[in-house]
């Protein structure tokens, strides 16, 4: 290929790739060689960007994520030992700008991820099982037949004319079916996978959390029982950011993280507000020390997260406090 360097040179310096993912092409950068190759995104191109970085001594991989695009490469790297980490778009975006390249093509957002990864250091990400990958699938899909179905509903309570209505019942019920087999298909992947099981069994014990939380946090936030609290608060996008500068001391206000989770815990937090002994007592104090009813809501679902990391991090179900003992 042209421009390499001697396999002695190559492999005393320790490089930073950057992988910007389509879906026919890979494109890879090695920081500081500069050297920029497109590979096929298949499984013989990943062969050959393996024996490629292999005259390497890698350091770190930034992938770009991009939907299921990046799987199939994520995956070889990380089965041939490569540190692999898998950055959000707009993340890998925001840093182009701050570096002050608006430019954009597939070799450049390459480079840049390949700098990204030198400058930011990126947390390795490992890649998911099939069957988890499966899982967020039907998530996902769950999701969005469940909004679809929420818009019918909604056309229903307005519509006037007769033959309209029974219309969207009739699509009503099929969603309401679909989301049905949805479910029990979720169920059946859980249930089919010991570990997961164990997993959806210790957090379904948490008082107020029902199936579909329990779901939503051992498929959506995976990285459950690894981590610390506040970190798997700020996964899930409850925990509260700073916004200070100066003599300014802005109001906190929980953003990013996964959408998906937080909708799915707020319902978890009403009941526990109401039938979660510990829980109830701490969302009434916030309630009488003036704390807004959403705000104490939000306090309520961080503490359900940080509950369950703590759960499954001691392998070990719910269980209610012994009462003290004057």
């Amino acid at each position: 290929m042209q421009g390499k360097v001697s396999s002695n040179d190559s492999a005393a310096k320790q490089v930073y790739v950057g992988i910007d993912v389509c879906k026919k092409w890979l494109d890879i950068a090695i920081h500081p060689v500069g050297h920029v190759e497109r590979f096929e995104n298949a499984a013989k191109g990943h062969r050959r960007l393996l024996r490629w970085l292999l005259e390497y001594r890698v350091a770190l991989v930034v992938v770009e994520a991009t939907g299921k695009l990046h799987r199939g490469v994520h995956r070889a790297l990380h089965e041939a030992g490569m540190a692999v980490a898998v950055v959000n778009p707009l993340r890998s975006r925001l840093f182009a700008v701050s570096a002050g390249v608006l430019a954009k093509t597939d070799a450049i957002d390459a480079r840049l991820l390949a700098l990204m990864a030198e400058a930011l250091r990126p947390r390795q990400v490992v890649p998911l099982s099939d069957v988890m990958e499966s899982l967020q699938e039907l998530m996902r899909i769950r999701g969005t037949t469940i909004a679809e179905r929420t818009g019918i509903v909604n056309q229903i309570g307005a519509c006037v004319c007769a033959f309209v209505r029974r219309e969207l019942q009739r699509r009503e019920r099929a969603l309401s079916a679909s989301i049905s087999r949805i479910e029990t298909e979720i169920k059946r992947l859980i249930d089919n996978d010991a570990r997961l099981s164990a997993r959806y069994a210790i957090v379904l014990s948490i008082p107020g959390v029902g199936p579909v939380a329990a779901a939503a946090l051992v498929i959506g936030l995976a990285e459950l029982g690894t981590c610390t609290a506040k970190q798997a608060a700020m996964l899930a996008g409850l925990a509260p950011v700073a916004c200070d500068s100066g003599d300014l001391k802005g109001a906190r206000h929980i953003r990013g993280g996964r959408g998906e989770v937080r909708c799915a815990l707020y319902m978890a937090a009403l009941s526990a507000a109401r039938h979660n002994p510990q829980l109830k007592v701490f969302h009434d104090r916030l309630i009488a020390a003036g704390k807004r009813p959403k705000v104490a809501l939000t306090a309520v679902m961080r503490k359900l997260v940080a509950l369950a990391n703590t759960l499954l991090t001691a392998n070990r179900p719910w269980r209610p406090m012994a009462p003290k003992t004057s």
